[in-house]
């Protein structure tokens, strides 16, 4: 099997041409609360509990106004419909991000996308709905809209944006999760996106660089990106929770979330003919709140969590040098088919610390995290991705729901990449680019205008774009990228 050498092959969309804008329903609804005046509110927390009374759906204009600025959904309880579903353990859960991004300087080219992820997400609380205790059922579709960044104007191994994707409408994920033993172990089992579970950064999670979601190792060295988004695979997790502060996770999922179909633009390719992916993470947590304490008050402890894990895909895997007479690649004689490996492989680490608050009564604080990843250098593009940064809940007073956060993601390409493009300049006797490492840095302000609406200002500069190479011609090199631009979450 060839080896996923780019994360364009599904995120950024290369198999065709640019993806033509579409405006849904819910940009629309973006559109006309933007135009409407906007408080600062309190922080979105989860939507409450349906209230155990009867409720009958139907439809309240007069009273539909009331609150829209500091309700937690824009929608509120949708006439009756969200609490009347609430009861019988039915959840629904509707959000639009959308956000124009523009390359001021070197890349590509100069000039913007705006690019746009519709997520439509039904939970079914067993217990609720039909009597069954511990059981957890969920579906979600994504519509992606819009043009892509990363792939028309940069040409980075760090592609701008995490919802980058090639624009259709497909299933995401679709899965079953029964908990044990007093909630102390619970399996899931279907169509899943590692990437909501595993190698996950709570800190990194506030940058918009692909990076800081899905790191750049699993992106490019796992066939087809792996199963994250906007992709997904059949498997089963198992998670349990070894004593309070120590949890484990394993999964085992098919191997290519394409598989035979690349073109599976709807994510109802269910494949389970393409290897398998083995996937263990173990989490340790430190000063953790006990039930029903609000995360990080009143308590002067400073809460963690530390994570270790690998994963190994058992598919066949591309040498990125040599061909299967042991020459390389580049040289005239070489047969052109690379050696093959059996197997891949990465470890991992990540890291959540709050370093700083001056009072456990108050939001203000601030947060690093850290993610390592590693692996062979002879099979894979990347053999070393990290990212690191700080992000500080509250900055100003009075704005107790927004956050700033700078951070750093880094990519570092296979030894046996490298040592290609240099057999290439040395055969082609030309200033062929030679692939080494690329850097990136993010700055982030979001700004909380009611409890359903974020707005998000944003700044990337990349060293070394491409790596050193020009994806549309690899004996010129890339100049520096500087990518600005604002993204706007709603909930609905």
């Amino acid at each position: 099997m060839k080896n996923n050498r780019s994360a364009f092959r599904h995120r950024c969309a290369v198999r065709g041409a640019s993806a033509r804008f579409v405006m849904p329903a819910a940009t629309a609804l973006i559109l006309n609360a933007l135009a409407g005046s906007a408080f600062a509110a309190a922080s979105p927390d989860a939507a409450p509990e349906a209230p155990e009374a009867d409720l009958q759906i139907e439809a309240k204009p007069s009273d539909f106004w009331t609150g829209f600025w500091t309700r937690q959904n824009m929608l509120g309880d949708m006439g009756g419909l969200r609490p009347w579903l609430g009861k019988y353990g039915v959840t629904f859960q509707l959000t639009e991000t959308s956000e124009y991004l523009a390359n001021l300087r070197g890349g590509l080219g100069r000039g913007g996308a705006y690019d746009g992820l519709t997520t439509a997400t039904v939970g079914i609380d067993t217990q609720k709905a039909f009597g069954l205790p511990g059981g957890q059922f969920n579906v979600s579709a994504l519509q992606i809209h819009g043009t892509n960044l990363s792939t028309r104007y940069l040409g980075t191994l760090n592609t701008a944006s995490g919802i980058e994707a090639q624009a259709t409408t497909r299933l995401w994920e679709l899965w079953y999760q029964q908990s044990f033993l007093n909630k102390r172990v619970d399996v899931k089992i279907g169509q899943q996106s590692i990437d909501q579970e595993f190698i996950t950064s709570q800190y990194a999670a506030t940058f918009i660089n692909t990076m800081f979601g899905w790191p750049a190792l699993p992106s490019y060295d796992m066939p087809s990106g792996g199963p994250a988004y906007p992709l997904s695979a059949l498997g089963v997790r198992v998670r349990g929770q070894i004593t309070p502060n120590l949890t484990a996770l394993a999964g085992v999922f098919d191997g290519d979330p394409l598989g035979n179909n690349p073109d599976n633009l709807h994510g109802t390719n269910f494949n389970l003919h393409n290897g398998t992916l083995f996937i263990g993470e173990v989490q340790y947590s430190i000063n953790q709140p006990s039930d029903g304490e609000m995360v990080g008050m009143n308590s002067n402890k400073l809460p963690g969590t530390y994570k270790l894990g690998v994963w190994y895909n058992n598919n066949s895997f591309d040498d990125q040098r040599f061909d299967n007479t042991g020459l390389s690649l580049a040289d005239k004689n070489s047969t052109g088919t690379p050696q093959t490996h059996h197997g891949n492989y990465s470890f991992y680490a990540v890291a959540d610390q709050m370093i700083w608050r001056p009072d456990p009564d108050e939001p203000r604080s601030i947060g690093v995290f850290t993610r390592l990843m590693g692996a062979p250098g002879d099979r894979n593009l990347v053999s070393f991705s990290a990212n690191a940064g700080v992000v500080m809940k509250a900055p100003f007073k009075g704005r107790d729901n927004d956050s700033v956060g700078l951070a750093v993601t880094y990519i570092k390409v296979g030894n046996h990449v490298h040592d290609l493009d240099l057999d290439y300049r040395s055969v082609l006797n030309s200033p062929y680019g030679v692939r080494t490492q690329e850097t990136t840095i993010e700055a982030t302000y979001v700004y909380q205008v009611t409890p359903w609406w974020t707005m998000q200002a944003d700044a990337q500069y990349t060293f070394n774009a491409g790596a050193g190479q020009n994806p549309t011609d690899q004996t010129q090199p890339l100049r520096n990228t500087f990518v600005i631009g604002v993204r706007a979450n709603l909930t609905f």
